[in-house]
Parts: structure tokens; sequence; C-alpha cells
């Protein structure tokens, strides 16, 4: 059983515009530890992903999953 958690992180911080040092610095935590969460390399705590859905005003499932995220704009439409 895979304990990996996938996000969206890197997606949202793309359409809004936003580096990860200013996610960092709202969400209280350093700007390389983004980057470790957009990469998988580090699970975040729950209060941790908590704040970051807070930030984004999303809900937190929208950020994270227990599986990955199906790739946007690859499907193809079924007839």
């Amino acid at each position: 059983m895979s304990e990996s958690i996938y996000n969206r992180i890197a997606m949202l911080r793309a359409e809004r515009g936003i580096s990860r040092r200013q996610l960092a610095e709202a969400v209280g935590v350093h700007y390389q530890t983004i980057g470790y969460l957009e990469r998988g390399e580090y699970s975040p705590s729950l209060y941790l992903a908590l704040r970051i859905a807070e930030y984004f005003e999303v809900p937190v499932e929208v950020i994270f999953s227990t599986q990955p995220f199906p790739r946007l704009g690859r499907e193809e439409p079924t007839a």
C-alpha cells in the first residue's frame, strides 16, 4: 500500500500567478517545503493541508488525494 499524497499545488499556483515563496509565507513554511510538497517528496500534516486549502479557498480534497489525479485536457471524448 502506497502512502503517497498527490496534490495540485503547482497547478493552483500557476493558475493564480502565485510563487512558491508567496504561498510559503502565507501558510507559515519555508518556500522549499512547497517545492517538496509539489514534487511528492514530503506529505503535509493535516494542519498544513488545511492551511493550503484555506489559502486557495477550496476544499482540501480539491488539492490533495491518496490517488493520482486524472490528467486534465488529455482525454478524448467518448461517443
